[in-house]
């Protein structure tokens, strides 16, 4: 049997963007995606802390250190601008992968600059 858990999650970022017009998916400052150790293309929930929302969609990696959330297409419609999100990135396992996995959260400010990496070989702080 394989299991579905949270491998990597961006913990209450802010939405920058909201843009209706582009095709799909949700733009995501790449070093936060490699911080969370989520892929382009990968498939993630995002919750909106704000209006209760969830949707899922794909990432997009948007430029490094630009703090950039933008969700876009029809989720655009879901969020708006200052809303506060969580984005996790799930995978399929065995039951003794999941048993030892340690997920990576990114806790970022309100600028969506990361504060925090829990879940890596070392819990640490940044900056």
């Amino acid at each position: 049997m394989l299991y579905t858990m949270m491998h990597g999650k961006i913990h209450r970022a802010t939405v920058t963007e909201a843009n209706l017009e582009y095709m799909g998916s949700v733009t995501i400052d790449s070093d936060l995606m490699q911080l969370a150790g989520i892929l382009p293309g990968e498939r993630v929930q995002i919750v909106d802390n704000n209006s209760g929302s969830r949707l899922e969609t794909y990432t997009i990696a948007g430029a490094p250190g630009s703090g950039v959330i933008c969700l876009n297409g029809a989720a655009a419609r879901l969020v708006q601008p200052g809303d506060k999100v969580i984005i996790m990135a799930y995978a399929q396992m065995t039951e003794q992968e999941a048993l030892s996995l340690v997920p990576k959260v990114v806790m970022v400010d309100e600028n969506n600059k990361p504060m925090k990496v829990r879940g890596t070989e070392m819990e640490r702080e940044i900056g």
